[in-house]
């Protein structure tokens, strides 16, 4: 006890301090107890049976000293029973995460989330801004963590002044959006922005950046949608650098690209400008820079498109060749046009066909969509359908050659780009046609999902909800085997 009491003094610049006095009456004590024990030992030892007395007494002292050794290594190192004894544990390991993660109560934030495991939850993206000061984060992930929130996972994106938090959250059903923004307010967040999200969210940034780019590597017609799914809900328009009906062009962007508020424009790997918009959130430097690079990757990547291909086999026994083409493709889709008729070409370009081909080369261009095309056995290309990206909305068209219709090559061709607008998770897909386009008409209904029409002055736009029945891609009596080879890119 007296080692302990020792270790246990106050201390004075780092040394421990010792006083005369303490020591003074522990000398006392020793020497008392010392006369005591004499005392005790001299009156039994004279006294009758004094020393076989002394001699029990000191066997049972023994005997009591090693039960009492057994007894403690036996049920020393039993766990706690209950809470009193688990909680000093609990409070220093949370206090250590405090510590290292820079978030007071991540380790509450965790143990509200695991008791309401069982109940129902829901995924949310949020996005704040709060001063950039020491506890401004601290406070806001307290208030979180009082309303039983799991915080997923968090980035910060530095500005001039403040800093914008997103999170990734995990809520309780009953807990409302705005109940959240405003627990966010009173904790000292400001222009909040939260939209539900989904199980995807739920990968760590640099990987769904890498994929982001590996898809972009793959692919040129990737970009816009990379750009979409790095920047959440925005509107990407690919403007060229001279417009396909002639006349001038967009301002030409520098380099570095500009920012501004929620738009940003970037110079476009063809010589174009790609702007991307945001109604409502501002885009931060650190989304811009990331865009930035995105679009550096695509440009000193070139023209590529994947060269895989599949044969469609018709009812008549002639086989056709189903793949992407692009730019390079731009002779053979000019020779088919013209053994198109005027109707035909009406029926797809709605209007004059005499500069249809001027469209060709901007259909063609990955960066504006994926384009496929059915050939012969001996290379003609008979058909083409066209994917575009049109702002935040896609669009479907397809024209096949006058000798080639009414055999299933259309529905192939729209069902495997409505496969594709699936694959880049797109919401729907719209065709622009002729009431009197029955073919059309046609293969929108084979895909079986819900349609929906509007019907202007002749013209009818039918589009395609892509969130309900799995989509149809070819007609029952087509077969289609894959040709020999696998992928492959062009530079």
């Amino acid at each position: 006890m007296t080692s302990d009491m020792s270790h246990a003094t106050r201390s004075r610049h780092g040394r421990p301090v010792h006083h005369w006095r303490r020591d003074l009456v522990e000398l006392a004590a020793l020497f008392t107890a010392v006369a005591v024990a004499d005392g005790v030992a001299n009156l039994i030892g004279h006294g009758p049976g004094g020393p076989p007395l002394l001699v029990i007494s000191a066997i049972a002292l023994a005997a009591t000293a090693g039960f009492h050794t057994w007894w403690a290594r036996r049920h020393g190192h039993a766990p706690p029973t209950g809470d009193t004894g688990a909680r000093p544990a609990a409070a220093a390991r949370s206090a250590g995460q405090a510590g290292l993660t820079g978030r007071p109560g991540a380790a509450g934030q965790h143990a509200a989330a695991s008791s309401g495991a069982d109940g129902p939850s829901t995924l949310w993206r949020m996005r704040t801004t709060v001063r950039d000061e020491p506890g401004s984060l601290a406070t806001l992930c307290t208030a979180l963590a009082g309303r039983r929130v799991d915080i997923l996972s968090l980035q910060t994106h530095p500005l001039a002044e403040g800093t914008v938090d997103e999170f990734l959250l995990r809520a309780p059903d009953a807990l409302a959006a705005a109940e959240l923004t405003r627990a966010v307010a009173l904790a000292g967040g400001h222009s909040t922005w939260i939209e539900r999200a989904d199980a995807h969210d739920l990968v760590d940034a640099p990987t769904r950046i890498l994929g982001l780019a590996t898809r972009t590597a793959l692919d040129a017609a990737e970009l816009p949608l990379a750009l979409r799914q790095l920047l959440g809900r925005c509107t990407i328009r690919s403007l060229p650098a001279v417009p396909v009906g002639g006349g001038r062009g967009p301002e030409p962007v520098p380099v570095e690209g500009v920012l501004e508020d929620t738009r940003m424009r970037l110079r476009a790997p063809e010589g174009g400008v790609l702007t991307v918009e945001r109604p409502y959130l501002p885009f931060t430097p650190t989304e811009f820079a990331r865009a930035r690079a995105l679009v550096e990757l695509d440009s000193r990547l070139g023209p590529r498109i994947p060269r895989g291909e599949q044969v469609l086999t018709l009812p008549e026994g002639n086989d056709i060749t189903v793949r992407r083409i692009d730019t390079g493709d731009l002779e053979a889709a000019r020779a088919m046009h013209e053994r198109c008729s005027p109707r035909t070409l009406g029926m797809r370009y709605h209007g004059p066909v005499s500069n249809a081909d001027r469209y060709l080369n901007h259909l063609l261009s990955p960066r504006f969509g994926r384009t496929v095309a059915a050939r012969t056995a001996s290379g003609r290309v008979v058909g083409l359908g066209h994917l575009l990206w049109d702002g935040d909305e896609t669009e479907v068209a397809l024209l096949v050659e006058d000798e080639w219709q009414r055999r299933g090559i259309g529905a192939e061709l729209l069902g495997r780009l409505v496969s594709m607008a699936v694959e880049a998770g797109c919401e729907s897909v719209y065709a622009v046609t002729r009431a009197a386009n029955t073919g059309m008409v046609a293969a929108m209904r084979g895909l079986g999902l819900p349609l929906d029409y509007q019907v202007e002055e002749g013209t009818l736009v039918i589009t395609a909800r892509l969130d309900a029945t799995p989509v149809v891609s070819r007609p029952p009596y087509d077969t289609v085997r894959s040709a020999p080879g696998g992928p492959a890119h062009r530079d």
